[in-house]
């Protein structure tokens, strides 16, 4: 059983006889799944203890017996200090700002802002991904110049400034009482490291446009998941969009297999790390959902859920020697420095730009922005790193954002058609 996974990543090798990359073999301990496990055990010598002192204080009953200047932490951390909201309505979240016909063009003026903060920001991050990730530094005529690896050491950067920013906007703004206990927010904060890690992992074997496509047809997955196990209802338009979306990234997948290049080529090794990333991102934002029927703003989710990123990443970097080792490559390289601040920049910035835009024009329009963001981040990535599309790969990327935006209109037009209904009656379940 310890073998399989180390056979199942070198298959693609062995049925195809092709060499393995020399970035990718330069020793054992640049295999993703040896460093995979490596974090894994890192984050595990700060969860088992946290875990091991919850138990504790609950079956000590701490709340009844405990005292002292340390009783309003622990209180926080373990216990929280008020119960769930029942109801969704109970006004705990920030109600979405409605248009109002006197202001159309101040909303019109917001809705550019919001739509110009979040392609300039995940755009510039996307680039900047790719750039740090598979591009050398330090390179000369007689020097080849070196990789950075660690896609740790980059989780930690984004982290650490998102808990900056939300922790200052919280601080200068009003926020309702925070009721949820603190280790709630640890479940989400490692899941999201783990997205994190996978993606910018999976950069070192599959090219940028099909990881960006890979993410934009999540939609077949959870559906898939949400038949066998939830049992969950789905309209026939669902179903269309699901099977445009397969059908597209197909095409675009199997019209590049002829020119494959090192660079390009969609591994094995790749495509577990982008399961991995789905699997990982869809449990945060599950978890984050069941977090939000406490009384909190997305803000605080996020000051919350980056608290344990920052001590997670930090402690098993520690661990691991590896803080030091990215600290001296920061200063070797003053480029990377620049790249890594602005992508943590990027990242932080795109966060608050999500929230405001959720709660100024709701789910659907910022589901068209980040959907045509990721067209761009495609056609930008073509042009910058000169990844090449053939006609049909640039048809079956057509096909999959069309099916997106249709399943946004159809979504949208659903939700009108629910308020409908008589009070009996109740939509399908989507998702």
């Amino acid at each position: 059983r310890f073998c399989l996974p180390f056979v199942l990543a070198s298959l693609p090798t062995m049925a195809t006889g092709e060499e393995i990359a020399p970035a990718l073999q330069d020793s054992w301990g640049d295999f993703w799944l040896f460093r995979f496990f490596v974090n894994a055990a890192g984050y595990a010598s700060i969860v088992v203890p946290g875990f091991l002192l919850i138990q504790y204080f609950k079956r000590r009953n701490y709340l009844e017996t405990g005292r002292g200047i340390c009783f309003p932490v622990i209180k926080s951390c373990v216990f929280g200090s008020e119960v769930k909201s029942v109801h969704q309505d109970d006004g705990s979240l920030p109600a979405r700002a409605e248009p109002t016909e006197t202001s159309t063009a101040r909303q019109v003026f917001k809705l550019l802002l919001c739509a110009t903060g979040l392609q300039a920001s995940y755009l510039t991050w996307g680039v900047l991904q790719e750039r740090v990730m598979t591009r050398t530094y330090g390179a000369t005529e007689t020097d080849p110049g070196e990789k950075f690896k660690d896609s740790q050491f980059l989780v930690f950067m984004n982290r650490i400034l998102a808990f900056t920013v939300a922790g200052l906007y919280c601080a200068l703004t009003k926020q309702p009482r925070h009721g949820a206990p603190m280790y709630k927010y640890s479940f989400a904060s490692l899941s999201n490291i783990l997205s994190s890690w996978c993606q910018y992992e999976a950069l070192k074997y599959i090219s940028f446009p099909t990881q960006v496509l890979a993410k934009a047809s999540k939609v077949i997955p959870v559906m898939m998941m949400g038949k066998l196990v939830s049992r969950k209802s789905y309209e026939y338009w669902e179903y269309l969009t699901a099977a445009l979306i397969s059908v597209g990234v197909s095409m675009f997948l199997l019209s590049s297999a002829p020119n494959r290049t090192v660079s390009t080529v969609t591994t094995f090794s790749g495509i577990v790390l982008l399961a991995g990333y789905i699997i990982f991102d869809s449990f945060t934002s599950n978890w984050q959902d069941a977090l939000f029927t406490y009384k909190m703003s997305p803000v605080q989710m996020m000051f919350g859920v980056n608290v344990f990123s920052c001590l997670f990443t930090v402690g098993s970097l520690l661990e691991q020697g590896a803080l030091l080792e990215s600290l001296r490559f920061m200063a070797r390289h003053s480029e990377f420095t620049a790249h890594a601040v602005l992508l943590s920049v990027c990242s932080a910035c795109g966060q608050l730009f999500i929230f405001y835009t959720i709660n100024q024009f709701g789910a659907a329009v910022f589901t068209i922005i980040m959907t045509l963001r990721q067209a761009f981040a495609i056609l930008l990535s073509c042009l910058i790193y000169g990844h090449t599309v053939t006609v049909v790969g640039g048809l079956g990327i057509a096909v999959v954002f069309m099916a997106l935006f249709l399943r946004v209109y159809a979504r949208s037009r659903m939700k009108k058609r629910s308020k409908k209904l008589p009070p009996g009656e109740t939509p399908v379940q989507k998702v």
